[in-house]
Formats: structure tokens, sequence, C-alpha cells
């Protein structure tokens, strides 16, 4: 019994210290998780914003700019001038901005210099290039044009402080080989202006750089303000431009009246367009940017041989398949680029 009793006695105080031991991590594990619920939490580093979504952005404006030239030129052949379609649609398209981006408006004063440079650079690049190539030899004042990321490398530099890499400046030859390759006619010679409407394109493709540039640099500015601007630039300079080639306003309505309902569609469609390149061009650097919107000279060219009839030629072929790689190339980059920042 004695040595009943003191085995007994020993499991009890055995018992009990266990029940200590488990109380005690009990309690200590409970004031943790009290002073882990209570104690703020640190938010995760965000995940980098994708980049891939701004260049497919520019490839979608893009897209529609290299095929936006055609209906133009179908009001053209029904007799409605190209200088008062422009005007007349791009109404349309400050009309479609006031509807549904009532307040964009607003950013207008508090940015007044950066609104007044996108609104006068847009209006510029639109009707100087709407002008040129009515005057001039398409193809010459297309290359003339498409020289625009050769001017952008500097006015980024100036405004925005933005320094070109090893791989930008390699991804902007590629480009710039393309359209070369692309636009190229030993008849037409070196692409530089003879005369006063080349001058002209040539400065259109400056003012488009410039535009990109200042668009980048308004970062604060949303897009659908940039779009609004953009468009009430262009058809302030397209009014005088259609009346001196087209002094006749009495017969603008009369000659729009069967193209009404295309004017607005291509209204609509150059609102939610320039919108498009807004963000785009405001998420990538101003000289990559540069390089995917020449993507338009592909679109254009299978454009023009779909639609128009034109004949397609290797080098035609060749020169998109280069300007397509320079494109994924400057998307590539842009999206490593994200992803080494997003590390450190």
């Amino acid at each position: 019994m004695a040595g009943s009793s003191g085995e007994t006695r020993f499991a009890r105080i055995a018992f009990r210290k266990l029940l200590d031991n488990l109380q005690a991590r009990s309690t200590v594990q409970l004031a943790h998780y009290k002073v882990s619920a209570l104690s703020p939490r640190v938010p995760s580093a965000p995940a980098p914003a994708s980049t891939l979504l701004p260049v497919f952005a520019l490839m979608l404006g893009a897209t529609s700019w290299g095929i936006l030239w055609y209906p133009f030129r179908l009001m053209a052949a029904a007799g409605l001038p190209a200088p008062v379609a422009t005007l007349l649609a791009y109404l349309a398209s400050i009309t479609v901005g006031f509807v549904f981006f009532p307040r964009a408006w607003r950013e207008f004063r508090p940015n007044a210099l950066w609104i007044f440079g996108i609104a006068l650079s847009a209006g510029l690049t639109n009707v100087a290039y709407l002008v040129a190539i009515m005057e001039a030899e398409v193809l010459r004042i297309v290359l003339l044009f498409y020289l625009a990321p050769l001017w952008t490398v500097p006015l980024a530099r100036l405004i925005l402080k933005e320094r070109l890499t090893v791989i930008g400046y390699a991804t902007a030859a590629l480009a710039m080989c393309g359209a070369i390759v692309m636009l190229w006619r030993p008849e037409l010679g070196f692409p530089a202006p003879r005369n006063g409407f080349e001058w002209l394109g040539l400065a259109a493709g400056i003012a488009f750089a410039l535009c990109n540039v200042l668009v980048k640099g308004a970062h604060q500015v949303s897009p659908q303000a940039k779009s609004l601007a953009g468009a009430i630039g262009v058809a302030l300079v397209a009014l005088p431009v259609a009346l001196w080639l087209s002094p006749a306003p009495g017969r603008w309505l009369t000659q729009a009246a069967p193209h009404v309902l295309l004017l607005a569609v291509i209204g609509a469609v150059l609102m939610s367009t320039s919108v498009t390149l807004q963000y785009g061009l405001s998420k990538l650097a101003a000289n990559r940017a540069a390089v995917v919107l020449l993507f338009e000279l592909v679109v254009a060219a299978i454009a023009a041989h779909y639609l128009a009839g034109e004949v397609s030629r290797p080098q035609d072929w060749m020169g998109g398949a280069m300007i397509v790689a320079a494109g994924l190339l400057a998307a590539f980059w842009e999206h490593r680029a994200a992803q080494l920042a997003a590390r450190r």
C-alpha cells in the first residue's frame, strides 16, 4: 500500500506539472495572438502594375490610326473635302468627350500650360500632316513624318530628363530601319525636305513627337482631359485650314449631310482611341512609346492592301516584321525593368 500510495502521489505531482506547463504555454500563445491581432499589419509590397497593358493600348491606338484614313478617303471621293471632314469629325469627338467625360474640362485651368501645349501640338500634328499629304508625294510625307522617334530622343531628354539606354537605342534603330525599309523608294531619293509641303510633313512629325512627350510629362492630368484638349486643339487649327482650302463654309453642311452617321462614328472612335493612347503614353517611357507607335505603319500597309487594293512588296513585310520585333523588344524590356524595380 505504501508503494502504491507513493506512486499515486508521484503521478499527481507529475500531472500537476504537466497542467502548469500547458497553462503557461497557452498563456504565452494567447498573449502573442493578442499582440499580433492588435498590432498594425505591415502591408506587403504591391505587385508591379503590368507593363504589357500600356503596350497593348498603344498598339490598339496605332491600329485605329492605321485604318481611319480609309473612311476619310471615301468621304473625299464622295465630295467632302478632307479638311472639312477632319473639322467635323473632331467636333463630333469633342461632343463625345463632353458627354462621357463631363468633368474633364475642370483639369484645364490648374494645368493650363500642359493643356495648351498638348492641344497646340496635337492640332499642328494632325492638320500639318493632312495638308502635306494632300499636296505632296504621299510616300515622302509619310517617311518624313515617321522620323518622329528621332525627335523624341532629344525632346524626352530636354523635357522629361529621360536617358535612352543601349537597349533603347538598339530598339529605336531597329524600328527606324523597319520604317525606312517599308517606305524607301529609290526614285524618291533621300528623306530630306525638298519643298514647303515636305517641310510641313517634317514639322508634323516633330509636333507629333512633342505631343507624345508632353502627354507623358503631364502625369497629373487624366487621359480623358488630355484627349479632350487634343481634340479641341485639332478643331481650332483645322478651322482656318478648312476655310483656306475650302472657302465655301455655306456648302459644308450640304456636303457632309450624307456622311453624318459616319462622322459621328469616327468622332466616337477618335475620342476612345485618344484616351487609349493617352493611357499608354502616360505609362511608358516616351522613347519606347515612339517605337511601339510605329506599328501604325504595319496596320496601314495591311489596310491599304486589303481595303484599297494596293500591292504589297516583300520589303513591306520585311520592314513590318522589323517594326513588330522592335515593339515586342520594347515591351519585353519595359516589363523586365518593372520586375527588377519591384525586387529592389
